[in-house]
């Protein structure tokens, strides 16, 4: 048995879904400069800057706790999955 046996089958890219991160919508909301909730947070300014402009890869889920609780908000206000599909004309 081939080690390729076992890998997972992607996704062609034109089908792919998306994350979308909504940290600068409740920023506002909460009228919360980034400097301020890096500090309460405890991550660095370039790392939710990341988090807040789409780049990241990946989100600890202590980390989105941790923003959660400064932001008094739950982890679907910030993280909104949009698929490829609704972006059509249909």
């Amino acid at each position: 048995m081939s080690s390729d046996d076992h890998s997972a089958p992607t996704v062609p890219v034109a089908l792919a879904s998306t994350i979308d991160v909504q940290l600068d919508v409740m920023l506002a909301r909460r009228k919360m400069p980034l400097r301020i909730l890096a500090a309460k947070v405890g991550i660095s300014i370039q790392n939710l800057s990341i988090l807040k402009t789409g780049k990241a890869r990946a989100v600890r889920f202590s980390t989105l706790a941790a923003i959660c609780q400064a932001l008094d908000c739950q982890p679907g206000d910030l993280l909104v999955h949009q698929s490829a599909a609704s972006d059509s004309d249909d």
